[in-house]
């Protein structure tokens, strides 16, 4: 995958089209990541100890990579990744500046 915890993310596509954020937690085998403040919903939950009064939450849901452009740093505009083998390692590069991330 691109996108590593960290980085800041444009979503292009779906309710949340135009946002920003900055990735919280990264799922490989789902595709997704959680990025803070995108795809909140609703959910129901039952009186416990966590919850005491119960009720309807906020909750911060998955979304996937598809959706997503990551923003370079240095160009602020979302853009492609890449990479590049600099001095035996191999880094990320944003396709429109060339720059590593």
């Amino acid at each position: 995958m691109k996108v590593k915890k960290g980085d800041n993310i444009l979503v292009t596509v779906g309710r949340d089209k135009g946002k920003s954020g900055k990735v919280m937690q990264v799922l490989p085998s789902d595709a997704a990541v959680i990025v803070e403040g995108i795809n909140i919903k609703k959910k129901a939950v039952k009186a416990s100890a966590k919850t005491p009064a119960g009720g309807i939450i906020e909750v911060t849901k998955s979304i996937n990579t598809s959706n997503l452009a990551v923003v370079c740093p240095r160009c602020n505009k979302p853009a492609r990744m890449g990479y590049a083998i600099i001095k035996g390692g191999k880094v990320r590069i944003c396709k429109r500046c060339k720059e590593k991330i």
